[in-house]
C-alpha cells in the first residue's frame, strides 16, 4: 500500500493524502494568526503541520516546487517563501521522502490549463466523494494539492502491469 502526500505551499494551500491512488484524506493549511502591524494575518503553521503529518509512513511526499510572483511585492515574496521554508524544515525533520514538483510539469500531464478553476473541475471528476471540499473558488488549493499527488502515484508509484 503506497501513501502519497501531495502539498499545495502557502498559507491558503492544503494536504492531501492518496492511499493507492484514492483520495483518502484533505485538509487545508494549518495557520495560525499572526500580528503584522496592525492587521492579524494567516501564517504556515510548524506546528500545525507536525502534528497533522506526523505518524505516518509516506512513499513520497510531494510538493509543489513554488518560486516568486511577477509582480508580487517583496514583503509577499518573502512570506510565500518563508512559508514554504518552513514546510520543507517539517518534512526534513519528520524524515520523510521529499520531492519538488514543477508546477508545469503536473497540470501539463493533467492536460490542465493556468485557471485554477480547472483543477478544481478535474478533482471534482476524479474523486466524486469529495466533490463538495472542491466546489468553492478557493478549494483550489485542495484541488491542486490532491492532483499533484496523483501526479506522482500514477508516474512514479503505480506499478506498471506486465503483458502475459
Amino acid at each position: 500500500m503506497s501513501l502519497i502526500i501531495g502539498i499545495d505551499p502557502g498559507s491558503t494551500g492544503a494536504i492531501a493524502f492518496l492511499q493507492d491512488g484514492k483520495l483518502f484524506s484533505l485538509h487545508d493549511m494549518p495557520v495560525i494568526e499572526v500580528k503584522v502591524g496592525k492587521t492579524m494575518r494567516n501564517r504556515i503553521s510548524p506546528h500545525g503541520i507536525h502534528a497533522l503529518l506526523k505518524g505516518h509512513n509516506p512513499e513520497m511526499v510531494v510538493v509543489e516546487q513554488v518560486g516568486g510572483i511577477t509582480g508580487q511585492s517583496a514583503s509577499a515574496a518573502f512570506t510565500f517563501g518563508h512559508g514554504a521554508g518552513i514546510l520543507v524544515g517539517v518534512l526534513v525533520g519528520l524524515e520523510y521522502p521529499l520531492t519538488m514538483l514543477p508546477p508545469q510539469r503536473w497540470k501539463k500531464a493533467a492536460g490542465l490549463p493556468k485557471d485554477k478553476g480547472a483543477a478544481r473541475m478535474r478533482a471534482q471528476q476524479l474523486w466524486p466523494d469529495f466533490q463538495h471540499r472542491f466546489s468553492r473558488t478557493k478549494d483550489d488549493g485542495r484541488a491542486e494539492a490532491a492532483l499533484i499527488a496523483r501526479h506522482y502515484w500514477l508516474t512514479v508509484s503505480r506499478p506498471i502491469a506486465t503483458q502475459a
